[in-house]
């Protein structure tokens, strides 16, 4: 007969380890375990050694990591997917699943985001790995790019931050893949909704996962989607990393896809109305909307875009503004929320030149075109004439 446990033996194993059900529930489970048991310890030596499926340690993976990234994989239209607990740890990840090693070169478009410049001029380049930044929209100058320095990656964004130009991604695969370069493309501003980069050539397709595709401002989240063998390298170099997404994460963040479609139609349609209304104000000296007709890219916009939307994101130039102004504006909303992400339920105003491209000198920022009056805009599910209100009551001031 089992000898009675004590209290204190009681509380650490009662009601643990019940007998496995014979349900299925209709949503995912968050398993929070770190280790995960077997009835025969060779079950548990071929789970890791790779010969059977399964889970051992959360940092090799986790049921309910393993569902978001099935999830995505099938929204992006790839094998597979490998979460990370953020962006900037994706597209570090898919550099390094490309070949970024020392003495090896990166070509990416001039325009990335501010942290991604960053991670390569200073992070990678400290490790050897080199980096040429060319106008991903001069295609010739990205083919003598490729042709000429053999990278190992060419990294673009679909829609830029914060200036909403876009990258044709079918010439650059065309362009990389002639140069047998992976192509990287973050499609952070697109989301699956309007464009699925891998089924037009992309190589590796990245997400801040925090953004569109958790949608609610209470994750921090990355995904690199991909075919199964990179997906299996990837995998492979995560468990060295330790760069994992937390089950906890990983549950909201597929709680979040269940309305990706309702929320991103949403915000695109609100976008298109505020980006119109905003080019008629004499506070505004240039909106960049690619759904808007003067867009030089609207005709590539409507091609990639195939009458979705054309994104939730855009930003403008105040009239003759500059910090002092633009802070001003920011502090008259009420609706709008000036906060350093994107993608949200609610509508928010970034400023680059202190927040997203701060890394940058002010020369590079203006070089590029990110001036000191310029506003990135994430455009919320609210009603679009409320967000419209708000802007014109925080604009009146500035004439």
């Amino acid at each position: 007969m089992q000898r009675k446990q004590s209290i204190q033996t009681l509380a650490v194993h009662a009601g643990e380890r019940a007998p496995r059900p014979d349900f299925t529930p209709t949503s995912t489970p968050l398993y929070r375990s770190v280790g995960y048991l077997y009835d025969d310890m060779a079950d548990l030596d071929a789970v890791f050694e790779g010969a059977k499926a399964g889970y051992v340690y959360t940092r090799y993976g986790s049921p309910t990591v393993t569902a978001l990234e099935r999830a995505i994989a099938a929204l992006e239209d790839t094998d597979d997917a490998v979460t990370y607990s953020s962006g900037m740890a994706a597209i570090h990840a898919a550099l390094l699943g490309a070949g970024a090693r020392p003495g090896a070169t990166v070509v990416a478009a001039s325009d990335v985001y501010g942290a991604t410049y960053a991670l390569l001029t200073r992070t990678m380049a400290e490790l050897g790995v080199r980096s040429r930044f060319v106008d991903a929209n001069d295609l010739a100058a990205v083919a003598a790019a490729c042709s000429e320095l053999h990278p190992v990656a060419l990294l673009c964004e679909v829609i830029s931050n914060p200036l909403m130009k876009l990258a044709d991604v079918r010439a650059l695969a065309k362009i990389a893949h002639d140069a047998r370069t992976a192509l990287i493309v973050d499609s952070t501003f697109a989301s699956p909704w309007l464009l699925r980069p891998a089924s037009i050539g992309a190589d590796y397709v990245v997400h801040s996962a925090t953004k569109y595709l958790a949608g609610h401002g209470d994750v921090l989240a990355g995904v690199v989607c991909s075919d199964r063998a990179r997906c299996s390298d990837l995998r492979d170099r995560q468990k060295l990393l330790g760069a994992n997404l937390g089950p906890d994460e990983a549950w909201l963040t597929l709680r979040g896809l269940k309305t990706l479609a309702l929320r991103v139609r949403q915000q695109c349609e609100n976008a298109l109305v505020v980006a119109q209304w905003l080019t008629s104000h004499p506070g505004i000296a240039q909106v960049n909307y690619p759904g808007l007709p003067t867009h030089p890219q609207h005709a590539l916009a409507q091609n990639l875009f195939q009458a979705r939307g054309y994104g939730g994101m855009l930003s403008f130039d105040l009239h003759n503004a500059g910090r002092s102004e633009v802070f001003r504006f920011f502090e008259r909303l009420e609706i709008v929320l000036p906060a350093t992400t994107l993608g949200d339920t609610q509508s928010l105003v970034l400023y680059p030149a202190h927040s997203s491209h701060r890394a940058l000198a002010p020369e590079l920022r203006y070089q590029l075109g990110i001036g000191d009056g310029l506003v990135r805009m994430s455009v919320g599910i609210e009603d679009a004439h409320d967000i419209i209100a708000d802007l014109e009551q925080a604009l009146e001031p500035l004439g």
